[in-house]
């Protein structure tokens, strides 16, 4: 697989985030990954949390050349991001292909903005649920995996862009721990760019948030920990609970979780759950928020 054309398309990507943000202590103030250019005009692709309340975006192209960006969108359902180049790029824009028609066993690339390209397979195309309230239902999963994925890309054998790396997981392959990465497939973006790039966000209501990160363990949705100033902080909700109904309806995983909730109307809908703590039986009504609302704006540089 010749990949030298396709990372003609790569760029780092690297964000200043203030110190007051509320995503600075998970995340940090200075992130860095890579970002795809996907449209003439100097439009990158890249994963969200990368820009996410950013106040600066820089590209780096592999010659070195760095330009100023701002952060267009972040969607909080898919995980894209969107940076505009503000100036021109000169780089070419990679076509997208098609995600679903990849199968598991299919060699790929996963490339960084810095030119550092590993060869890999995919492993697996799966549903995701990740603790900060966010579910992907088949992402992409391959290996080995590369050590510097944020925002990196997914080529194709044709070479076109199959998605944008998003984790580093560890997943079990045959009775054996084996690093991968998981990467958020590029056909979620065709139905939004449109309104990602025209609005900064979908044009529909934001989801319920709760502000709750909660991991799965043997079937059960256990609270590690809540936002500070959140719905679920509001509503009494503690780390070590575990939610075991939502509207009355039995939890079945995490993804259910989120489902569930979600499936409770738009943000601002409250969400009675039953919670186990300490081996009793308690009852909260949450009255969701929208996460957009906690977030710094981005602005122009």
């Amino acid at each position: 697989m010749n990949i030298d054309k396709a990372s003609q398309s790569i760029v780092a990507v690297r964000s200043v985030i203030p110190d007051d943000a509320f995503t600075a202590t998970a995340l940090g103030t200075l992130r860095e990954g890579s970002g795809v250019v996907i449209r003439e005009d100097g439009l990158v692709l890249t994963i969200g949390y990368l820009i996410t309340e950013a106040e600066e975006v820089w590209l780096t192209r592999h010659d070195g050349q760095v330009l100023a960006g701002h952060a267009l969108a972040y969607d909080q359902e898919t995980g894209f991001g969107l940076v505009q180049a503000l100036g021109s790029l000169d780089l070419p824009a990679l076509s997208f292909g098609k995600a679903a028609h990849a199968k598991i066993g299919d060699p790929v690339v996963l490339a960084d903005g810095s030119g550092r390209a590993v060869r890999a397979n995919i492993v697996a195309k799966q549903e995701f649920a990740g603790y900060w309230e966010y579910a992907l239902d088949e992402a992409i999963f391959v290996a080995p995996a590369h050590p510097a994925w944020g925002g990196a890309a997914l080529i194709g054998s044709d070479g076109k862009l199959l998605g944008i790396g998003s984790l580093h997981l560890q997943m079990n392959r045959s009775g054996a721990i084996a690093d991968v990465n998981m990467v958020v497939p590029i056909d979620l973006l065709t139905p939004i760019l449109a309104d990602l790039v025209s609005r900064g966000r979908v044009n529909k209501p934001p989801r319920p948030w709760l502000g709750a990160f909660s991991a799965e363990n043997n079937g059960k949705v256990i609270v590690m920990s809540v936002a500070e100033g959140s719905p679920a902080v509001q509503a009494g909700l503690r780390p070590g609970d575990v939610i075991s109904e939502v509207r009355g309806k039995e939890i079945e995983g995490l993804a259910d979780f989120y489902r569930k909730v979600w499936a409770s109307g738009p943000a601002g809908a409250e969400i009675p759950m039953r919670v186990i703590r300490n081996g009793r039986e308690a009852w909260l009504r949450v009255k969701s928020g929208d996460r957009n609302s906690f977030l710094k704006k981005p602005h122009l540089q």
